[in-house]
């Protein structure tokens, strides 16, 4: 027995704190993309504008769309044939102008100006009560709409007038509310509308010719060259307007002190294109275009040829000027004249009178 060797038994406890292994650091990498891609795309929707969306809404809708007609995207309409120009019936991007698109557009143009006119005014009146410079004047300064957009009257007071008695030259505090305020109107994209107004004091100057319609324009014109110098785009300004004493503010009283007034009238994009329209277009008004005598005013027109007599059959056309009486000469020119002017010839169209009011004879 003592020649045996002692037998050893090794007991290995295995513990459970090993290595697992890396498969949880992909899980968590993959869990990371994901992420960063969601918010990625969270991002890129809210950048991206209307039309753009509404491509993305096509793609989904018709996947295999780009694929069967050609394009670049699933809403291009930039052309019909590519390389053959531009596709008219497009409005903007990817949308195209059908009559469901245009209204909506131009109702979202609409809420758009309306939005920002309406803001435009809380920041004004904030700005009226919280600015030291303006709380002394705040009575002097009104807002409101008008069918162009919002209006921004400067209004003056018996005691406190915005210019020189008779002259276009600014008070230094109406030079400093048009300093105060032009930032605000400057930081739309809208276009500005200037007008002047007066009261109903006929101008005392003394320059023959000079009257309130020039003042009221030169003070439309003086509150412009403020405003630029204060910062106004100067091609945001459409018109400057000179209306005297025509529009008052006080209707019962038009020499009251409140009618003299600057007007400031920041427009709706509406009512720009119409003015621009307005201005840019033009009637070509011809010989084979001009209407007759009873198309203008068919009252006056039968009434005239009621309560005249009536006329001898008139003469061949071979029976000589000479032989026809001095009246009926001249009447026989007009009447051709009216006919026939002639290529290139000017006609006089006589003034339109109030329907059952018939022009008077003349004198004999």
């Amino acid at each position: 027995m003592s020649g045996q060797k002692p037998i050893i038994v090794k007991k290995i406890k295995k513990g459970h704190h090993g290595h697992h292994g890396g498969a949880w650091k992909l899980a968590y990498a993959d869990f990371v993309t994901a992420m960063m891609a969601f918010f990625l795309l969270m991002w890129l929707l809210g950048t991206v504008n209307v039309s753009t969306l509404q491509g993305i809404a096509e793609y989904f809708k018709n996947p295999f769309r780009v694929s069967l007609s050609g394009g670049n995207s699933t809403g291009d309409a930039t052309a019909a044939v590519k390389g053959g120009g531009e596709d008219l019936s497009r409005s903007a991007g990817q949308v195209k102008r059908t009559n469901d698109g245009s209204r909506q557009m131009v109702a979202h143009a609409s809420e758009n100006d309306a939005g920002r006119l309406n803001a435009l005014k809380l920041k004004l009146e904030q700005l009226i009560e919280a600015s030291p410079q303006l709380q002394p004047y705040r009575n002097q300064l009104r807002l409101d709409f008008s069918r162009e957009g919002l209006r921004v009257q400067i209004i003056d007071q018996a005691n406190r007038p915005m210019f020189d008695l008779a002259s276009a030259q600014l008070q230094p505090y109406a030079r400093q509310i048009l300093r105060e305020i032009t930032p605000l109107i400057n930081s739309l994209p809208n276009a500005i509308t200037i007008s002047g107004h007066t009261d109903a004091h006929p101008y005392a100057g003394g320059n023959r010719g000079y009257s309130n319609w020039e003042l009221s324009a030169d003070r439309a014109n003086a509150a412009r060259r403020e405003m630029i110098a204060d910062g106004l785009q100067p091609q945001k300004v459409l018109r400057v307007i000179g209306q005297a004493d025509s529009v008052p503010l006080v209707a019962d009283n038009p020499l009251d002190p409140t009618n003299r007034r600057i007007s400031v009238n920041v427009m709706t994009r509406e009512a720009e294109q119409r003015v621009r329209a307005n201005a840019g277009s033009s009637v070509e008004v011809g010989a084979e275009t001009l209407p007759s005598a009873e198309q203008l005013a068919p009252e006056r027109a039968a009434a005239a040829a009621a309560e005249m007599p009536e006329k001898p059959a008139a003469p061949s056309a071979t029976r000589s000027v000479a032989a026809k009486p001095a009246a009926e000469a001249a009447a026989g020119a007009r009447a051709a004249e009216v006919q026939d002017p002639g290529p290139g010839a000017s006609v006089s169209v006589p003034p339109l009178l109030p329907p059952g009011l018939v022009p008077a004879e003349p004198t004999r």
